[in-house]
């Protein structure tokens, strides 16, 4: 039996076409495959991304190159992040909502400098 679950990621990059790219699928097959996610499992995938990050949609790179596993037929969404004071900077976001077993201990990704954004937890 599955369950829906919401596994949250954050990276942190420069404002370029190809850093986007590099970091999103980084970002994201991380998440993949430590959740052991299965394409037909997916069901969206959401990005937010920082205003000071213009060059390359987050949900625009997940679609060029190839991630570690099939996402052509996932419902992708990017949006601009809140801005609020003291909010880090040149951040995206992403939360990948998927069908895993019922008992699944998900593993959130925050990589290059983000997991600060949580400091509340360990994953």
């Amino acid at each position: 039996m599955k369950k829906l679950f919401a596994i949250r990621g954050a990276t942190s990059c420069e404002n370029n076409a190809d850093e986007i790219l590099k970091v999103v699928h980084t970002m994201c097959d991380d998440i993949f495959i430590k959740n052991n996610i299965k394409s037909e499992d997916m069901v969206s995938i959401q990005f937010s991304m920082t205003d000071d990050l213009d060059e390359l949609n987050a949900a625009a790179a997940l679609r060029r190159g190839g991630p570690a596993i099939d996402c052509s037929k996932v419902a992708l969404f990017c949006t601009q992040e809140a801005k609020i004071k003291g909010g880090m900077e040149k951040v995206i976001r992403v939360m990948v909502t998927t069908y895993l077993p019922k008992k699944a201990e998900i593993v959130n990704v925050y990589n290059n400098g983000t997991d600060r954004l949580r400091p509340d937890r360990k994953n």
